[in-house]
Protein backbone atom coordinates (compact mmCIF):
# COMPACT_ATOMS: atom_id res chain seq x y z
CA UNK A 1 0.00 0.00 0.00
CA UNK A 2 2.80 2.38 0.90
CA UNK A 3 4.39 1.76 -2.53
CA UNK A 4 1.21 3.16 -4.09
CA UNK A 5 1.49 6.41 -2.17
CA UNK A 6 -0.88 5.63 0.70
CA UNK A 7 1.04 6.23 3.90
CA UNK A 8 -0.33 5.59 7.37
CA UNK A 9 0.72 7.63 10.37
CA UNK A 10 3.70 9.84 11.19
CA UNK A 11 6.38 7.45 12.46
CA UNK A 12 9.19 5.95 10.38
CA UNK A 13 8.95 2.38 9.11
CA UNK A 14 11.67 -0.25 9.38
CA UNK A 15 13.81 -1.50 6.50
CA UNK A 16 11.26 -4.14 5.40
CA UNK A 17 8.16 -2.57 6.95
CA UNK A 18 7.62 -5.95 8.56
CA UNK A 19 7.58 -7.64 11.95
CA UNK A 20 11.04 -8.98 11.09
CA UNK A 21 12.42 -5.46 11.48
CA UNK A 22 12.49 -6.26 15.20
CA UNK A 23 16.01 -7.68 15.68
CA UNK A 24 16.14 -11.47 15.85
CA UNK A 25 12.53 -12.06 14.75
CA UNK A 26 11.87 -14.65 12.05
CA UNK A 27 8.73 -15.62 10.11
CA UNK A 28 8.06 -18.85 8.21
CA UNK A 29 5.01 -19.81 6.16
CA UNK A 30 3.50 -22.85 4.49
CA UNK A 31 0.82 -22.21 1.88
CA UNK A 32 -1.44 -25.20 1.17
CA UNK A 33 -3.39 -24.95 -2.09
CA UNK A 34 -4.61 -28.11 -3.84
CA UNK A 35 -7.49 -29.02 -6.12
CA UNK A 36 -10.57 -26.82 -6.02
CA UNK A 37 -11.18 -26.87 -2.25
CA UNK A 38 -7.96 -26.73 -0.21
CA UNK A 39 -7.01 -23.13 0.58
CA UNK A 40 -5.22 -22.88 3.92
CA UNK A 41 -1.81 -22.76 5.56
CA UNK A 42 0.46 -21.95 8.48
CA UNK A 43 2.37 -18.88 9.59
CA UNK A 44 5.00 -19.21 12.33
CA UNK A 45 6.52 -16.25 14.19
CA UNK A 46 9.75 -16.78 16.16
CA UNK A 47 10.60 -14.11 18.77
CA UNK A 48 14.21 -15.26 18.54
CA UNK A 49 16.14 -17.98 16.76
CA UNK A 50 17.22 -19.96 19.81
CA UNK A 51 15.58 -22.49 22.10
CA UNK A 52 12.53 -20.49 23.14
CA UNK A 53 11.57 -23.00 25.83
CA UNK A 54 14.93 -22.50 27.56
CA UNK A 55 14.92 -18.74 26.91
CA UNK A 56 11.31 -17.66 27.30
CA UNK A 57 10.21 -14.14 26.38
CA UNK A 58 7.89 -11.87 28.38
CA UNK A 59 4.46 -11.79 26.79
CA UNK A 60 0.81 -10.93 27.19
CA UNK A 61 -2.43 -11.68 25.36
CA UNK A 62 -5.35 -9.28 25.07
CA UNK A 63 -8.79 -10.59 24.12
CA UNK A 64 -10.96 -7.99 22.39
CA UNK A 65 -13.67 -10.50 21.47
CA UNK A 66 -13.23 -14.11 22.52
CA UNK A 67 -15.10 -16.06 19.84
CA UNK A 68 -11.95 -18.01 19.02
CA UNK A 69 -9.79 -21.01 19.76
CA UNK A 70 -6.49 -19.48 20.88
CA UNK A 71 -4.43 -22.19 22.55
CA UNK A 72 -2.03 -21.42 25.38
CA UNK A 73 -3.76 -18.31 26.74
CA UNK A 74 -4.13 -19.24 30.41
CA UNK A 75 -0.45 -19.96 31.06
CA UNK A 76 0.65 -16.78 29.29
CA UNK A 77 -1.88 -14.86 31.38
CA UNK A 78 -0.65 -16.48 34.59
CA UNK A 79 3.13 -16.49 34.07
CA UNK A 80 3.60 -13.62 31.63
CA UNK A 81 5.81 -15.43 29.11
CA UNK A 82 5.84 -17.47 25.90
CA UNK A 83 7.94 -20.62 25.52
CA UNK A 84 7.28 -21.68 21.91
CA UNK A 85 7.09 -20.03 18.52
CA UNK A 86 3.70 -18.43 17.82
CA UNK A 87 1.77 -20.32 15.15
CA UNK A 88 -1.27 -19.10 13.20
CA UNK A 89 -3.48 -21.45 11.18
CA UNK A 90 -7.16 -22.29 10.62
CA UNK A 91 -9.68 -23.01 13.37
CA UNK A 92 -9.81 -26.79 13.13
CA UNK A 93 -6.04 -27.16 12.81
CA UNK A 94 -5.20 -25.68 16.21
CA UNK A 95 -4.73 -29.12 17.84
CA UNK A 96 -2.42 -30.25 15.03
CA UNK A 97 -0.35 -27.08 15.30
CA UNK A 98 -0.12 -27.43 19.08
CA UNK A 99 1.07 -31.03 18.69
CA UNK A 100 3.71 -29.88 16.19
CA UNK A 101 4.95 -27.19 18.58
CA UNK A 102 5.40 -29.83 21.28
CA UNK A 103 7.44 -31.91 18.83
CA UNK A 104 9.49 -28.83 18.01
CA UNK A 105 10.24 -28.21 21.69
CA UNK A 106 11.18 -31.85 22.19
CA UNK A 107 13.60 -31.70 19.23
CA UNK A 108 16.16 -29.75 21.31
CA UNK A 109 18.52 -31.98 23.32
CA UNK A 110 18.45 -29.40 26.12
CA UNK A 111 14.73 -30.14 26.52
CA UNK A 112 15.13 -33.90 26.94
CA UNK A 113 13.63 -33.87 30.45
CA UNK A 114 10.77 -31.47 29.64
CA UNK A 115 7.32 -32.87 30.44
CA UNK A 116 5.15 -29.80 29.95
CA UNK A 117 4.99 -27.40 26.99
CA UNK A 118 2.57 -24.51 26.49
CA UNK A 119 2.14 -24.15 22.71
CA UNK A 120 0.67 -20.85 21.56
CA UNK A 121 -1.57 -21.23 18.50
CA UNK A 122 -3.96 -18.66 17.06
CA UNK A 123 -6.52 -19.14 14.34
CA UNK A 124 -9.20 -17.73 12.10
CA UNK A 125 -11.89 -19.67 10.24
CA UNK A 126 -11.15 -20.01 6.51
CA UNK A 127 -14.06 -22.41 5.92
CA UNK A 128 -15.72 -20.34 3.17
CA UNK A 129 -12.83 -20.82 0.74
CA UNK A 130 -11.22 -23.87 2.33
CA UNK A 131 -12.44 -27.39 3.00
CA UNK A 132 -11.80 -26.80 6.68
CA UNK A 133 -13.43 -30.04 7.84
CA UNK A 134 -10.82 -31.95 5.85
CA UNK A 135 -8.16 -30.71 8.29
CA UNK A 136 -5.48 -30.58 5.63
CA UNK A 137 -2.84 -28.91 7.81
CA UNK A 138 -0.46 -31.59 9.04
CA UNK A 139 2.29 -31.50 11.66
CA UNK A 140 4.95 -31.40 8.97
CA UNK A 141 3.48 -28.21 7.51
CA UNK A 142 3.88 -26.52 10.88
CA UNK A 143 7.38 -27.88 11.41
CA UNK A 144 8.35 -26.75 7.90
CA UNK A 145 7.09 -23.23 8.60
CA UNK A 146 9.21 -23.08 11.75
CA UNK A 147 12.26 -24.61 10.09
CA UNK A 148 12.07 -22.24 7.11
CA UNK A 149 11.49 -19.11 9.19
CA UNK A 150 13.77 -16.24 8.22
CA UNK A 151 14.40 -12.57 8.79
CA UNK A 152 13.96 -9.93 6.09
CA UNK A 153 10.91 -9.43 3.83
CA UNK A 154 7.69 -11.27 4.71
CA UNK A 155 5.28 -12.51 2.04
CA UNK A 156 1.83 -10.96 2.42
CA UNK A 157 -1.69 -11.52 1.12
CA UNK A 158 -3.02 -15.00 0.31
CA UNK A 159 -0.16 -16.92 1.88
CA UNK A 160 0.40 -19.05 4.96
CA UNK A 161 -2.40 -18.81 7.51
CA UNK A 162 -4.02 -16.10 5.38
CA UNK A 163 -4.44 -18.26 2.29
CA UNK A 164 -8.21 -18.70 2.67
CA UNK A 165 -9.26 -15.64 4.67
CA UNK A 166 -11.67 -12.79 3.91
CA UNK A 167 -11.55 -9.18 5.13
CA UNK A 168 -14.27 -6.53 4.76
CA UNK A 169 -15.90 -8.69 2.08
CA UNK A 170 -12.70 -8.79 0.01
CA UNK A 171 -9.78 -11.21 0.04
CA UNK A 172 -7.80 -10.90 3.27
CA UNK A 173 -4.63 -12.65 4.35
CA UNK A 174 -1.31 -12.08 6.05
CA UNK A 175 -0.17 -8.49 6.48
CA UNK A 176 2.72 -6.92 8.30
CA UNK A 177 4.21 -3.52 9.11
CA UNK A 178 6.69 -1.91 11.48
CA UNK A 179 7.50 1.38 13.14
CA UNK A 180 10.83 2.66 14.48
CA UNK A 181 10.82 5.32 17.18
CA UNK A 182 13.23 8.26 17.00
CA UNK A 183 16.31 7.86 19.20
CA UNK A 184 15.04 10.56 21.54
CA UNK A 185 12.00 8.37 22.20
CA UNK A 186 14.07 5.24 22.75
CA UNK A 187 14.78 4.09 19.19
CA UNK A 188 12.70 0.95 19.77
CA UNK A 189 11.11 -1.02 16.93
CA UNK A 190 7.53 -2.31 16.98
CA UNK A 191 6.55 -4.97 14.44
CA UNK A 192 3.05 -6.28 13.75
CA UNK A 193 1.81 -9.28 11.77
CA UNK A 194 -1.90 -9.95 11.23
CA UNK A 195 -4.09 -12.74 9.92
CA UNK A 196 -7.09 -10.73 8.69
CA UNK A 197 -10.47 -12.45 8.45
CA UNK A 198 -13.08 -10.01 9.76
CA UNK A 199 -15.66 -7.46 8.69
CA UNK A 200 -17.04 -4.00 9.21
CA UNK A 201 -16.94 -0.83 7.12
CA UNK A 202 -13.56 -0.44 5.44
CA UNK A 203 -11.77 2.85 5.97
CA UNK A 204 -8.34 3.86 4.73
CA UNK A 205 -6.84 6.97 6.35
CA UNK A 206 -10.37 7.89 7.40
CA UNK A 207 -11.72 7.67 3.85
CA UNK A 208 -14.96 5.57 3.72
CA UNK A 209 -13.69 3.24 1.00
CA UNK A 210 -16.13 0.43 1.86
CA UNK A 211 -19.09 2.77 1.44
CA UNK A 212 -17.74 4.10 -1.86
CA UNK A 213 -17.29 0.53 -3.13
CA UNK A 214 -20.72 -0.46 -1.78
CA UNK A 215 -19.18 -3.37 0.09
CA UNK A 216 -19.64 -3.29 3.83
CA UNK A 217 -21.37 -5.07 6.72
CA UNK A 218 -25.13 -4.58 7.19
CA UNK A 219 -25.57 -2.98 3.76
CA UNK A 220 -29.03 -3.49 2.21
CA UNK A 221 -31.06 -4.68 5.19
CA UNK A 222 -28.31 -6.38 7.16
CA UNK A 223 -26.68 -7.91 4.10
CA UNK A 224 -23.26 -9.37 4.69
CA UNK A 225 -21.80 -10.60 7.95
CA UNK A 226 -19.00 -8.82 9.85
CA UNK A 227 -18.15 -12.04 11.66
CA UNK A 228 -14.73 -13.60 11.35
CA UNK A 229 -11.54 -13.09 13.31
CA UNK A 230 -8.29 -11.20 13.42
CA UNK A 231 -5.10 -12.51 14.94
CA UNK A 232 -2.60 -9.76 15.71
CA UNK A 233 0.98 -10.51 16.76
CA UNK A 234 3.02 -7.62 18.17
CA UNK A 235 6.76 -7.90 18.82
CA UNK A 236 9.09 -5.21 20.08
CA UNK A 237 12.67 -4.91 21.25
CA UNK A 238 11.56 -2.40 23.88
CA UNK A 239 12.14 -3.83 27.39
CA UNK A 240 8.53 -4.26 28.47
CA UNK A 241 7.27 -6.63 31.16
CA UNK A 242 4.04 -8.61 30.79
CA UNK A 243 1.94 -5.86 32.36
CA UNK A 244 3.01 -3.20 29.89
CA UNK A 245 2.92 -5.69 27.01
CA UNK A 246 -0.77 -6.18 27.74
CA UNK A 247 -1.21 -2.40 27.66
CA UNK A 248 0.58 -2.36 24.30
CA UNK A 249 -1.61 -5.22 23.03
CA UNK A 250 -4.78 -3.31 23.89
CA UNK A 251 -3.69 -0.40 21.68
CA UNK A 252 -3.36 -2.69 18.66
CA UNK A 253 -7.14 -2.91 18.63
CA UNK A 254 -7.26 0.84 18.06
CA UNK A 255 -5.40 0.19 14.83
CA UNK A 256 -7.99 -2.41 13.84
CA UNK A 257 -10.76 0.06 14.65
CA UNK A 258 -9.17 2.66 12.38
CA UNK A 259 -9.61 0.26 9.45
CA UNK A 260 -13.33 0.00 10.20
CA UNK A 261 -13.36 -3.33 12.04
CA UNK A 262 -16.01 -3.69 14.74
CA UNK A 263 -14.99 -6.85 16.68
CA UNK A 264 -18.40 -8.40 16.07
CA UNK A 265 -20.10 -11.07 18.15
CA UNK A 266 -18.77 -13.89 15.98
CA UNK A 267 -15.24 -12.54 15.67
CA UNK A 268 -12.23 -13.89 17.53
CA UNK A 269 -9.99 -10.88 17.95
CA UNK A 270 -6.78 -11.55 19.87
CA UNK A 271 -3.51 -9.68 20.28
CA UNK A 272 -0.35 -11.53 21.31
CA UNK A 273 2.44 -9.17 22.37
CA UNK A 274 5.99 -10.09 23.35
CA UNK A 275 9.30 -8.36 24.03
CA UNK A 276 12.44 -9.69 22.40
CA UNK A 277 14.78 -7.69 24.67
CA UNK A 278 17.63 -10.06 25.56
CA UNK A 279 17.95 -8.76 29.12
CA UNK A 280 14.34 -9.81 29.79
CA UNK A 281 14.59 -13.42 28.62
CA UNK A 282 13.48 -15.85 31.28
CA UNK A 283 15.72 -18.91 31.70
CA UNK A 284 14.01 -22.26 32.23
CA UNK A 285 16.45 -22.93 35.06
CA UNK A 286 18.49 -20.58 37.21
CA UNK A 287 20.70 -20.96 40.27
CA UNK A 288 19.31 -17.69 41.59
CA UNK A 289 15.91 -17.40 43.24
CA UNK A 290 15.56 -13.87 41.83
CA UNK A 291 14.77 -12.56 38.37
CA UNK A 292 16.42 -9.19 37.87
CA UNK A 293 15.06 -6.99 35.09
CA UNK A 294 15.37 -3.46 33.81
CA UNK A 295 12.12 -2.41 32.19
CA UNK A 296 10.76 0.71 30.57
CA UNK A 297 8.94 3.15 32.82
CA UNK A 298 5.20 3.64 32.36
CA UNK A 299 5.75 7.28 31.46
CA UNK A 300 7.93 6.30 28.48
CA UNK A 301 5.55 3.88 26.79
CA UNK A 302 3.17 6.25 24.97
CA UNK A 303 5.31 6.47 21.79
CA UNK A 304 5.09 2.67 21.57
CA UNK A 305 1.30 2.95 21.76
CA UNK A 306 1.32 5.19 18.70
CA UNK A 307 3.71 2.83 16.93
CA UNK A 308 1.55 -0.23 17.45
CA UNK A 309 -1.62 1.58 16.36
CA UNK A 310 -0.01 2.74 13.13
CA UNK A 311 1.64 -0.62 12.39
CA UNK A 312 -1.55 -2.61 13.05
CA UNK A 313 -3.63 -0.38 10.80
CA UNK A 314 -1.10 -0.64 8.00
CA UNK A 315 -0.58 -4.40 8.42
CA UNK A 316 -4.31 -5.06 8.04
CA UNK A 317 -4.53 -2.91 4.93
CA UNK A 318 -1.38 -4.48 3.49
CA UNK A 319 -2.99 -7.91 3.89
CA UNK A 320 -5.77 -6.75 1.55
CA UNK A 321 -3.67 -4.78 -0.95
CA UNK A 322 -1.42 -7.83 -1.46
CA UNK A 323 -4.17 -10.47 -1.67
CA UNK A 324 -5.47 -11.87 -4.96
CA UNK A 325 -8.94 -13.02 -6.01
CA UNK A 326 -9.47 -16.62 -4.98
CA UNK A 327 -11.86 -19.41 -6.01
CA UNK A 328 -12.24 -22.11 -3.42
CA UNK A 329 -14.43 -24.66 -1.68
CA UNK A 330 -17.84 -25.26 -3.30
CA UNK A 331 -16.95 -22.76 -6.03
CA UNK A 332 -16.97 -19.84 -3.60
CA UNK A 333 -15.24 -16.73 -4.91
CA UNK A 334 -13.77 -13.85 -2.92
CA UNK A 335 -12.64 -10.92 -5.02
CA UNK A 336 -9.44 -9.03 -4.33
CA UNK A 337 -9.66 -5.43 -3.20
CA UNK A 338 -10.06 -3.37 -6.42
CA UNK A 339 -6.85 -1.42 -5.92
CA UNK A 340 -7.28 0.85 -8.97
CA UNK A 341 -10.72 1.95 -7.78
CA UNK A 342 -9.41 2.41 -4.26
CA UNK A 343 -6.64 4.68 -5.55
CA UNK A 344 -9.22 6.75 -7.43
CA UNK A 345 -11.25 7.15 -4.24
CA UNK A 346 -8.16 8.04 -2.23
CA UNK A 347 -7.01 10.61 -4.80
CA UNK A 348 -10.45 12.18 -4.77
CA UNK A 349 -10.01 12.63 -1.03
CA UNK A 350 -6.42 13.95 -1.31
CA UNK A 351 -5.13 10.89 0.57
CA UNK A 352 -2.43 9.71 -1.85
CA UNK A 353 1.19 10.89 -1.99
CA UNK A 354 3.28 10.54 -5.17
CA UNK A 355 1.32 7.58 -6.51
CA UNK A 356 2.74 5.89 -9.63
Amino acid sequence: MRDLGIKIGVLSVGENNAITDVPGVKVGQETIVAGDSIRTGVTAILPHGGNIFQEKVPAAIYIANGFGKLAGFSQVEELGNIETPIVLTNTLSVPTAANALIDHAFSYPANDDVRSVNPVVGETNDGYLNDIRGRHVKKQHVLNAIKNAHSGPVAEGSVGAGTGTTCFGFKGGIGTASRVLPEKLGGWTVGVLVQSNFGGVLQIKGVPVGVELEQYAFRSVLEGSPDGSCMIVVLTDAPLDARNLKRLAKRAMLGLAKTGGIASNGSGDYVIAASTAENLRIPYRSESQFQEQTVLRNSKISPLFLAVIEATEEAILNSMFQAKTMVGHNGHVIEALPVVKVLEIMRKNNAVENSP
